[in-house]
This record gives structure tokens, C-alpha cells and sequence, in this order.
């Protein structure tokens, strides 16, 4: 049987629930969410006359739950379109509504009794053959199905997202011993490609993979921190970054997470293990001491940490008080942050002996690995899966196998049996074999220890590993700020990777490198990279530093350089398509705007941001969005252009910036012929493929532009804007000064309105303003600001 999921169900509207509604509606798949119908009447529902038979009331807890998606943040939702493709409903009155979805997903309450009560009803109203999933987090899929028909029980299994659904990659994927094999091969294909997941499947198993292993990591941390007497600051300052994990590191996670919901799935697993392991899993006195005086975390104001007027303090579990923040300040943290890459650093920690910081993270290490081996085979049948659910569902860099890998396995295991510890009997087989580690590469290829051999990994054939592609392509040619790599098929990619991706002229005379060997031996090009992000723009302290010693004439030939390479992008011979990703400020929104077709990853966050240190666009940034914004309007309708050079205007001045690609089309940064890629593995795949779709259907370079502009009359409303702002107290002097200059840009100079202009003019224009704004000392003082604090000053 074909399977297509073109509209779906949610079943309980809580946080979880509405999240997972939003991350479907985001994707563009139609959602009912259905919730339970009160027993009483609010008071506000009272005063208005209102009984509890009112449909009002009777869907209040999943409107409510609707509408608090516009409040939440980070926002579940892409667009505040994304809310009309949800419909509410409850769970008495529209039932009948499932027999016309074709995924049903349960997000009730953690109760095996009420969960069953649910797919009691649904199997009485879904249509055969609709594919019905629990989001439970740890409770049997096998025991809450058992029940129901054999039709559902073919077409049912575990979906458990990770919160929240939109930003966090994580999808396991749990079958029942019911579950037809094409069911699940479906979801997880699904998973992947229309969701834009990270699927993994797990066993059906306590809290399954990430949380079983993430739960024993948390708890092993706060045992040897109680072991150790070590501070609570002291354990976040080791256990974020330094070792490859989130900057929340342990406490700030579990405050954001919430001690209460952290407690829940630590009895979960606690209820269901015996011996050693649930050891382990009882909670310490201190935590549920906590939980009882509401100190729960970040929802409650206090947890772990407090923040009083602007400084953080940690608590004491002794004493349930809070005091100074402390850190770990030792040599081996020293020489640590010394080492470039996770890897290099963790060796260094790791093999600290006698380092207080040291002896901590390998204690905590130790334990997390072994017990990760140990589960080899119950919790899931490979290391690729356990390895990929702690670095998709828990932000870790490198996951256990993986980290065991980079401190040495050989080593490390000898230090343990030195210690005294058991080690898994496969892992000792496969040292006795004269393996060295877990996972293996050649040629391009991965292979990983499954079984008594290597297995080689198979990857969806729409990941483009860029590290891959250097291996098995080589690379034609670098810099230090960008490569020019061979992507098959014809196709080049332009890979930065300077530091934080910022545009050098070490990038300017990579790009130009690219599209004359593009254009001679290629049929297009992919500018992309699969760095943190993007790009965060041009070298702003190169900049600095040369307006600072007034060497104005050397900075005029870098922006000169600089729109030179964004126009070369946009009349290259061939096709040039752009994959942004996450941060795409400045400079890096000015290299997007004039390709030939952008292909955004659906988490970008574009922007001419300049403003934010006193500056405007130089590149041709301003000129590009405001062009692409006159291309996107319908042909043959006249169109204010007035207003739209007020919009432009708005988002230079303001340096917005998109939450989202989608958001993105909103604000005119991407137009006809630009497209989304919900998985960001997928990115530089689309991306090939567009340059393919447009050197198939004959690409031709655009022809130079004329550009209508609203001249003097416009130049006058804008800043009369910017003045209004001023007046109401939200500008200042320098700001209106940005605004005059941003304004004389956009309007084309002291002209008539309705005049066309070349391209070049509004470039010179942009040039001018530029160079002139960097000479002042109020911009030279934010930009200094940005570069020492990484927030923008007002002055």
C-alpha cells in the first residue's frame, strides 16, 4: 500500500501538542487539533452568558492553545500565516473529523489508562489504512495498543518529537511487534524529507534512546558533583561547549527543560530497571526538595540558577540558598580552551589526571560510556542510531561512540579496567580484533562496528557531506576564506569558511575565482557551507581598523570589490544559486540577493543588519532588495512605488530580520523562483538541483536594470518618517543621520520622481553613504560596541 499524509490530527493541544501542530501546519500540512472540553466555566465566560454546551467554550482549551503560539518563544511557528492551516475542535464534539486525515498523532497526558481511552475512540472513527502515533516520551508503545483493531494496530506506532518540534531535529521512531514494516519504512522516509527531521528508530524500551541515555548522563553529573563538592556553576562551566555540548551545559539545561518534567522521566525509567541502574536513576533528596519549594527552573523564575538586577547566582544543594556564580579555572580547563575543535579539547581535559576539572569530566565521561554500551541492542540495534539521537535530540557535537572515539578507545578502556570497571564484551572484541575505534572513513565512505565487522553507512542520497566531497573530489581551489569544490554533475561549489563565515577579500577573490572557472568548465554554481552559519556578514574589526587610521581610499576599493563581486554574481554566464542558512547578516544577505535563484534552509534568518553599528548597506544590498521587491509585484498592475520604497526603507533602518525562510518571502528577501528545504541536510542538494532545473531550461543572464526611483519627494517622506521616530522618543541624532543617508539612497539622489536610474548610480550612492558614515566617531563607537559585546550601542 501507498502511503501520503496530506492532512493530519493532533490529539491534546498542550505545549507539545500545539507544537507539533505548528511544525506540521509550518511544513504546509493541514492540522486539526482536538482537546478535552472543560468542566466549567471561566469567569469571563460567565459575565458574557455563556454555557458550557457553547461551542466557544467547548473548544476553549485548544483556541487558547492556538493563539498562545503567536506569544511563545522561541516561536513554534514560521509565519502567523502558518495558523490558518490549524483548525481546533475538541474531543466529544469531532471525532467524526479523524475518518478525513491520514495521520492521527496522540499528545495526551503520560497515562497508559487515558492513552488507551484515546485510541479506544479514534479506532472507532478513523478510516482503515490511517496511520496512528503516539508522541509518548517513555511509555509502552506495545501496551497502549494491545486493544485496538488489527487494522490499527498494523498502522500504529511511536512518533516522539523533541521539544520544540520546530528547532529541535530529533524524531524516534518506536514500531510495535504490530507494525506493517511498509508503515514505518514510510514514516521514516516522511520523517525525513517532509518534516525535515533527524529520524532514528528505537526500541520499545524505557524513555527509548536520548532521553534514556541523556537522563543517566544528567544524574551521573549531579551525583559526582555531590561526590566531588563541587558548586553547581563549577559543573556548567566544563559541561557546555568546552566538551562539545550546548552553551546551557547541565543546570541551565535542566532550569530551561523544568525540574518537574526532568523528575517525571527519571522515575519513568527508574520504575522500569532494577539493580545498579536504578541506583542511578533515583533522584537526589536535594532535587525533589527543590521541586516541593517551586524551584523548578526558568518557568518558575528560579531553579538551579536565579537572576536578581541583572546577575546570576547559583544555588547552593546544601543549603537550597543561592550564592555567587563560581567556575572551573583549573590548568587542564586552560590548556583546553586552548585546542582547536571538540575533539582536541576533550583529549586534553580527558587525560588530565589529578585535575579537579579533569577528574570530573572523566568520572562523568566514563560512566555515560559504558552505560551507553551496555545498551547496545536493547535501546537500538547500531551506534549510528544512539550516536545521532544525543547529538539531534540533545545538542551534543559528538555523540558517546563517537566521543569515545576522539579520547582514544584503546587508551581510555585500559584506564578503566585499571579503575576497576567492566567493560561491554563486544567492545573488548573488537579491540581483540586489532580495531582501534568504532567508526572508520575512506575514501569518502563512513563505516561504523556493528555485529563483529565495519558496516558502511548509508546516507539519504540528498545529504551532501561537504567534508565527503573534498575526499572522493578533491579541491580545485582555496584560500582562507572559501573553496571551490566539485559537486558532480557539472555543478561547483563555493564553499566559505572563515571564521564566523565573514566576507574578507580573501572571499572577494575566491568568488571571482569561481564564476570564471565556472564559466568555462561548469554549468553553475552552489554558494553554500555547512558551517554555524552563513555568513554574519563582512570583516567588520578589518573595517574598523581601517577607518580608525583614516585609510579611506583603501577602504573605498574594498567596497568598491565588493559590489563588483555581488553584481559578478548576478550577471554570471551561468546559473548561480545561493543556500543560506541560520545567520545571513549583512554582507552575507548582499551575497544572496543578486543569484540567480536562492535555495533558503527553512531556519534563515536574513537581514541588512548594517544599521545595528551605524552604517548602511555597501555592497548593493539596499539596491538588490528594493529591485527584487519591484520584480516580485504582478505584471500589469500599477503599484505604489512609494510604498515600497517605504518598505525597503523600514527594514534597512530597522535591521530586520526574517525568524524564518518563510518569513523571509514576507519581507521581500526571497522572491519568484526561490525555494525552501524544511531539512537542512537536504540544503545543498536542492540547491545543485536548482542550478541543474535552470541550465536545463537555458539559463540567460539578466540583462542590466533600470531602476524607477522616488526621487526628492520620496527622500522627503522617509526621513520625515525617521523624524517622526525621533520625536516619539525611539531615535537619536546619529540615527536620523543613517536614516538621511539611507533615505538619499533609496530615493536615487535629489531627483524627480518616477526617474530611471542605471544600477551603477544607486551603487555609487551606496558607496558614498557608506564611506561617509564610517568616518563618523559615533559609528566607530558601535561598532566598536558590536565587536566587544556582540549587541549594538545606541548613541
Amino acid at each position: 500500500m501507498s502511503y501520503q499524509i496530506k492532512k493530519a490530527a493532533v490529539l491534546g493541544s498542550g505545549v507539545m501538542g500545539s507544537g507539533i501542530a505548528a511544525h506540521l501546519a509550518n511544513v504546509g500540512i493541514p492540522v486539526i487539533m482536538l482537546d478535552i472540553v472543560p468542566r466549567e466555566l471561566t469567569k469571563e465566560e460567565a459575565e458574557k452568558g455563556l454555557t458550557l454546551d457553547h461551542p466557544a467554550v467547548r473548544n476553549r482549551i485548544p483556541a487558547q492553545s492556538k493563539k498562545a503560539l503567536l506569544k511563545q518563544k522561541p516561536s513554534p511557528i514560521t509565519s502567523k500565516r502558518t495558523l490558518e492551516l490549524i483548525e481546533i475542535g475538541n474531543m466529544e464534539d469531532d471525532l467524526e473529523k479523524l475518518a478525513d486525515v491520514d495521520w492521527i498523532i496522540e499528545v495526551v497526558v503520560e497515562n497508559l489508562k487515558i492513552k488507551k481511552q484515546v485510541f479506544a475512540k479514534v479506532d472507532q472513527f478513523r478510516k482503515p489504512g490511517t496511520i496512528v502515533s503516539s508522541n509518548t516520551s517513555g511509555i509502552s508503545v506495545n501496551a497502549m495498543i494491545e486493544d485496538c483493531s488489527d487494522d490499527m494496530k498494523k498502522h500504529f506506532l511511536g512518533t516522539h518529537f523533541f521539544n520544540p518540534p520546530r528547532y529541535l531535529k530529533l524524531l524516534e521512531v518506536i514500531p510495535t511487534k504490530y507494525t506493517d514494516p511498509e508503515v514505518l519504512a514510510y514514516m521514516k522516509t516522511f520523517g525525513e524529507n517532509v518534516l525535515g527531521k533527524g529520524v532514528v528508530e528505537a526500541k520499545d524500551t524505557p524513555n527509548f534512546i536520548a532521553n534514556r541515555i541523556g537522563t543517566y548522563g544528567l544524574l551521573v553529573t549531579v551525583q559526582e558533583m555531590l561526590n566531588k563538592g563541587l558548586t553547581v556553576g563549577e559543573v556548567d562551566s566544563v559541561t557546555g561547549p568546552l566538551i562539545g555540548r550546548p552553551k546551557s551545559a547541565t543546570f541551565r539545561t535542566l532550569d530551561v527543560v523544568g525540574l518537574d518534567t526532568f523528575i517525571h522521566v527519571a522515575n519513568n525509567v527508574y520504575d522500569q530497571v532494577e539493580g545498579e541502574e536504578k541506583k542511578v536513576f533515583e533522584v537526589p533528596e536535594f532535587m525533589l526538595q527543590m521541586k516541593e519549594k517551586g524551584m523548578i527552573g526558568a518557568k518558575a523564575g528560579k531553579g538551579f540558577f536565579k537572576k536578581e538586577k541583572g546577575v546570576i547566582y547559583q544555588l547552593n544543594p546544601e543549603s537550597l540558598e543561592y550564592e555567587d556564580r563560581k567556575k572551573f579555572t583549573t590548568p587542564a580547563v586552560e590548556m583546553a580552551k586552548q585546542q582547536k575543535g571538540t575533539r582536541a579539547k576533550l583529549k586534553t581535559l580527558l587525560s588530565a589526571k589529578g585535575d579537579p576539572a579533569g577528574d570530573f569530566i572523566w568520572a562523568v565521561t566514563k560512566r555515560t560510556l559504558l552505560y551507553t554500551a551496555d545498551l547496545l541492542g536493547e535501546i537500538a540495534d547500531d551506534i549510528v542510531s544512539i550516536d545521532d539521537a544525543m547529538k539531534w535530540g540533545f545538542g551534543w557535537e559528538l555523540g558517546p561512540f563517537e566521543m569515545w572515539d576522539a579520547i582514544g578507545l584503546e587508551k581510555s578502556v585500559k584506564r578503566m579496567q585499571e579503575e576497576g570497571d567492566t567493560i561491554p564484551e563486544w567492545v573488548l572484541n573488537l579491540l581483540e580484533k586489532g580495531n582501534t575505534s568504532f567508526y572508520k572513513a575512506d575514501s569518502g565512505s563512513v563505516y561504523f562496528y556493528h555485529n563483529g565487522e565495519y558496516k558502511e553507512r548509508q546516507f539519504n542520497r540528498k545529504e551532501i557531506h561537504i567534508k565527503r566531497l573534498k575526499e572522493t573530489k578533491g579541491v580545485i581551489k582555496k584560500n582562507t576564506g572559501a573553496s571551490l569544490i566539485d559537486m558532480g554533475d557539472g555543478v561547483a561549489l563555493l564553499e566559505f569558511h572563515s571564521k564566523s563565515n565573514a566576507l574578507g577579500l580573501d572571499t572577494m577573490q575566491m568568488v571571482k575565482f569561481a564564476l570564471e572557472e565556472v564559466e568555462k568548465n561548469y554549468v553553475g554554481l552552489v554558494i553554500g557551507n555547512q558551517g554555524k552559519n552563513f555568513s554574519v556578514g563582512a570583516n567588520l574589526a578589518l573595517m574598523l581598523m581601517e577607518a580608525q587610521d583614516q585609510n579611506f581610499d583603501e577602504l573605498d576599493l574594498v567596497i568598491r570589490q565588493f559590489q563588483n563581486m555581488t553584481m559578478r554574481i548576478k550577471y554570471a554566464e551561468k546559473p548561480v544559486v545561493v543556500a543560506p542558512f541560520n545567520m545571513t547578516l549583512g554582507g552575507g544577505a548582499e551575497v544572496t540577493l543578486p543569484a540567480a535563484a536562492v535555495q533558503a534552509s527553512a531556519e534563515t534568518y536574513i537581514g541588512l543588519v548594517e544599521v545595528g553599528v551605524g552604517l548602511i548597506p555597501g555592497g548593493g544590498g539596499t539596491k538588490e532588495l528594493y529591485l527584487k521587491k519591484l520584480r516580485n509585484m504582478p505584471k500589469g498592475i500599477d503599484f505604489d512605488l512609494m510604498k515600497i520604497a517605504n518598505d525597503v526603507f523600514e527594514k534597512v533602518a530597522t535591521a530586520k530580520v526574517s525568524t524564518s525562510a518563510e518569513e523571509a518571502f514576507e519581507y521581500g528577501f526571497l522572491g519568484k523562483g526561490d525555494g525552501i528545504s524544511v531539512n537542512p541536510d537536504h540544503l545543498l542538494y536542492d540547491a545543485k538541483e536548482k542550478v541543474l532545473a535552470l541550465a536545463r531550461t537555458g539559463y540567460k543572464k539578466p540583462q542590466p536594470e533600470k531602476i524607477p526611483v522616488v526621487g526628492d519627494a520620496g527622500y522627503a517622506a522617509m526621513v520625515m518618517g525617521a523624524k517622526s521616530m525621533q520625536y516619539a522618543g525611539y531615535a537619536s541624532d546619529h540615527d536620523i543621520k543613517i536614516a538621511e543617508k539611507l533615505a538619499y539612497v533609496l530615493s536615487g539622489g535629489r531627483i524627480k520622481e518616477g526617474t530611471l536610474i542605471d544600477e551603477q548610480v544607486m551603487l555609487d550612492l551606496e558607496r558614498e553613504a557608506f564611506l561617509s558614515l564610517i568616518g563618523e566617531p559615533l559609528t566607530q563607537a558601535r561598532m566598536q560596541h558590536m565587536l566587544l559585546k556582540g549587541k549594538p550601542l545606541r548613541n
